[in-house]
């Protein structure tokens, strides 16, 4: 993947838009700010119904529910559908959620004051089938130690009420206060943190979202959905002509596997166990790195006779050869271009039947280089074949420009405005 150096002032997360969206995030999550300007361009209003079908942790939804508009989001990732999950349920006292914590909290500290238990009182440490889905060096044994007695005195002590935003907390934490991860923007690993305070950092935690809540309550009955869902199946899950406005950010064509920005956390909350858990949840992803390519793919042959993408996948093809890579996943460079699209074509044609006619859509998207540095216009792609299936394209926002490090070259994010004509007509070709 390549590196890049960006200007972060437009993707940056607001002092203003920090309650809820501050409880967990990704590193590169489009801000609130970006869901408000669609929001008020498509004039969407009480009543309708906002559908982010790439929800991540649920920068959409939160938006949607602070203006008192009904919202559905698809999270397929465990971890960022819990996360959206918990940012939705305003209906906990926050009073009450602190108090359990605290008694969770000192369950916990009493714990890990007796010491490490067991014959040799040793360290606790994950079981190897899940130890073996992290990067090494993830986590140091005092950190990871405190993290299980935790996460075990609240299996114990837990209460169904609070239990995702208990969980929660410790997700943020187990990533920025006891992980030796760094973000840039892939995942990697630091310096080893010999050891850090977790009970103390969760407990914070627990309190800044009971804060968060008290400030909520009025607005906790506005409908929210979280599926834990295909993208490109959206037809299964929702009513016919039931969404007015889409406002999502599919992952990019870059070669970042989204599982392994997140996976110290599932696997300790115990969401992600082994690699057949991991392999099951990837089979369900849009194609958008070559970790998550299986021999059985075939969303590639309903992107196969366009010739932008065949021009595209034959240059990295080209270029491949003539460098002389031939690892497996550089083998498959050319491949994972045609199946992100298909996914996207599979996407948008299951979207058309959920979407009320005259709908109109927002889709976050990024140009990028990652494949040996063949320039992959992605917003202008997704546009052509939005059109190809019926869609209106209405503009492509630039929302910021990148440059890449490695090239220098521009890359634009920007954000492709669709509508789905008022017309009645079916549903097109490529819907589930």
């Amino acid at each position: 993947m390549d590196a890049y150096a960006a200007p972060v002032a437009a993707n940056r997360l607001r002092p203003s838009d920090r309650r809820v969206h501050d409880w967990y995030r990704f590193v590169l999550a489009f801000p609130p700010h970006l869901v408000r300007t669609y929001l008020e361009r498509f004039g969407v209003a009480r009543g309708q119904l906002v559908l982010d079908p790439f929800c991540g942790t649920g920068t959409t939804l939160v938006e949607c529910r602070k203006r008192g508009i009904a919202s559905a989001g698809v999270e397929r990732n465990p971890i960022a559908a819990l996360a959206s999950a918990a940012k939705l349920n305003w209906s906990v006292d926050p009073r009450a959620l602190v108090a359990h914590a605290r008694a969770v909290a000192t369950a916990a500290a009493a714990e890990l004051a007796a010491g490490p238990g067991g014959p040799e009182r040793q360290l606790r440490a994950l079981p190897a089938p899940a130890a073996a889905l992290l990067l090494k060096g993830s986590i140091s044994p005092r950190p990871l130690h405190q993290v299980l007695v935790l996460r075990d005195a609240l299996e114990r002590h837990g209460r169904a009420e609070f239990h995702d935003h208990e969980r929660l907390a410790l997700a943020h934490v187990i990533v920025h206060e006891a992980s030796n991860l760094r973000f840039g923007p892939e995942v990697g690993v630091g310096p080893p943190r010999a050891d850090a305070a977790v009970v103390d950092a969760w407990m914070r935690k627990v309190r800044a979202i009971a804060a968060d809540l008290r400030h909520l309550a009025d607005r906790a009955a506005i409908p929210a959905t979280v599926y834990r869902a295909d993208a490109r199946e959206l037809a299964r899950l929702l009513a016919p002509a039931s969404v007015d406005a889409v406002i999502t950010s599919p992952p990019y064509p870059n070669e970042k596997d989204y599982t392994r920005t997140t996976r110290l956390e599932s696997v300790i909350l115990g969401l992600i166990n082994d690699r057949s858990e991991l392999r099951a949840l990837k089979q369900e992803l849009l194609r958008s790195n070559t970790r998550s390519v299986y021999r059985l793919d075939r969303d590639d042959t309903l992107v196969a006779d366009h010739p932008e993408i065949r021009r595209i996948t034959a240059a990295i093809e080209q270029r491949r050869l003539a460098l002389g890579k031939t690892s497996g996943f550089e083998r498959m460079y050319a491949r994972v271009t045609r199946l992100y699209f298909g996914g996207l074509v599979r996407h948008l044609a299951s979207l058309w039947r959920v979407l009320r006619p005259g709908a109109r859509l927002a889709y976050v998207v990024g140009d990028q280089a990652s494949y040996l540095q063949v320039m992959i216009r992605t917003g202008a792609i997704l546009a052509d074949l939005a059109r190809r299936i019926g869609y209106e394209v209405e503009a492509i926002d630039l929302f910021r420009t990148r440059t890449a490090t490695a090239t220098r070259a521009a890359l634009r994010e920007e954000v492709v405005v669709l509508r789905r004509p008022p017309s009645a007509r079916p549903s097109p070709a490529g819907a589930d």
